[in-house]
């Protein structure tokens, strides 16, 4: 282990106190505020459709951060073993993110305020005027109990598996050797082809069935490259802001250069998922397809659609193109900010048509809601991140990452 002679020097501790404590939970009570808004100002379904977007965003980024620290691991990259902390702390928030999404679409589903697209009565019964030869065609898969069984399965085992590679992480920080190393490799190996199965159906599940009558085979995976960015924006964002305030001496810009190019990479397949999406549907034309962006291309919608694309693909590409770009904090960190609210938008259109269709709002329940989960995620990914050291002092690849240059 030749990173043992650094140890004395490395033993630096994140202290969540002041500032960053004080404005997480300034943002929890303005997020309480406005769901008691919302409700209270009769705006129930809108209030249940951003709950889902934040609960969903919430999840999405906390599950990428698990799948971030098992990509490192089947990679076994020597690069990151300097920035594992961050990733570590977004996969032990991943349970309570779980717990909150299977809350809100549990209540969604029991209240009528989403879903009920294919919860409605007598949609399965033939003898009902609300009867839909489609939803019936579906309800063999489409029914409360199955649907939350499955989210509660995979969202079990995502959260396990996060949970165990953060545990191995721990043990390797006292007992030190290979073991716990070995058994994180063999854990994420396992991990990635669960999660690689179910992520799609989950995001079928929780987000395309909102219109049960529409399906696209590509939307699985227009939801895992969404996932994925915004988790990579989010990690980067971190370790900037944690840089910044003074610890994580060791990160330098070409660990800054590679998180530059994951997102500017990943927005690409982004962006090329969603172009695929598209265009089939589009110049083929046919109506069972094309009602989903119908929807999207009403006055209400359109310019966010158009917005989406710009903020998701045109501006990280003409952004981040250069080598420089991506080494230079403050273009990274506007990046990940800009990111972050995209797929906030992205998200945002998946998601409201198919609930609150043509009553969509944008105003104090949407931003409050979303200042609210921006809150609960900062304050327990931060006090998550103070309870160990930052640096995993007996990581094998420790110093290749300290030594890390392009």
């Amino acid at each position: 282990m030749g990173n043992q002679n650094h140890n004395h020097n490395f033993t630096e501790q994140f202290a969540f106190t002041g500032k960053p404590k004080t404005w997480s939970l300034i943002a929890i009570v303005i997020g309480i505020l406005a769901i008691l808004f919302g409700f209270f100002t009769d705006h129930a379904e809108r209030t249940f459709a951003n709950l889902l977007l934040m609960a969903y965003y919430f999840t999405s980024v906390c599950a990428a951060g698990a799948f971030f620290l098992a990509l490192q691991f089947v990679a076994q990259a020597g690069w990151s073993a300097g920035l594992l902390r961050i990733p570590q702390a977004f996969a032990r928030v991943l349970p309570i993110a779980a717990i909150t999404l299977i809350i809100v679409c549990t209540a969604g589903l029991l209240t009528h305020n989403l879903y009920h697209h294919w919860t409605e009565e007598g949609l399965t019964d033939p003898n009902s005027q609300n009867y839909d030869a489609l939803i019936a065609g579906k309800s063999g898969y489409l029914n409360i109990p199955f649907f939350l069984t499955r989210l509660v399965i995979f969202l079990a085992s995502y959260s396990i598996f996060a949970l165990m590679l953060t545990r191995y992480s721990e043990n390797e920080d006292m007992e030190g050797g290979l073991t716990s190393y070995n058994k994180s490799i063999k854990w994420s190996v396992i991990f990635l082809i669960v999660f690689g199965f179910t992520t799609p159906i989950w995001s079928f599940d929780v987000i395309m069935s909102l219109e049960a009558h529409w399906f696209s085979t590509m939307f699985g995976w227009y939801n895992f490259a969404a996932m994925w960015v915004s988790g990579l924006c989010a990690i980067t964002l971190t370790v900037i802001l944690l840089k910044k305030s003074g610890n994580l001496s060791w990160i330098n810009e070409n660990h800054l250069h590679d998180l530059g190019k994951f997102i500017f990479a990943f927005s690409i397949f982004w962006t090329y998922v969603w172009f695929a999406q598209f265009i089939l549907i589009w110049y083929a034309n046919i109506p069972e397809e094309t009602v989903y962006f119908y929807k999207r291309f009403e006055p209400e919608y359109l310019p966010w659609f158009w917005v989406n694309i710009a903020i998701n693909f045109v501006a990280p590409i003409l952004i981040l193109m250069t080598r420089d770009s991506k080494r230079q904090m403050n273009t990274l960190m506007f990046v990940c900010i800009m990111l972050l609210v995209g797929h906030w938008l992205d998200y945002y259109m998946m998601i409201m048509p198919g609930t609150v269709a043509e009553n969509r709002g944008f105003g104090l329940i949407e931003i409050g809601i979303t200042i609210g989960f921006v809150g609960v995620f900062t304050f327990v990914m931060l006090n998550s991140l103070s309870k160990r050291s930052l640096v995993p002092v007996h990581h094998p690849f420790l110093d290749e990452s300290l030594h890390h240059q392009i």
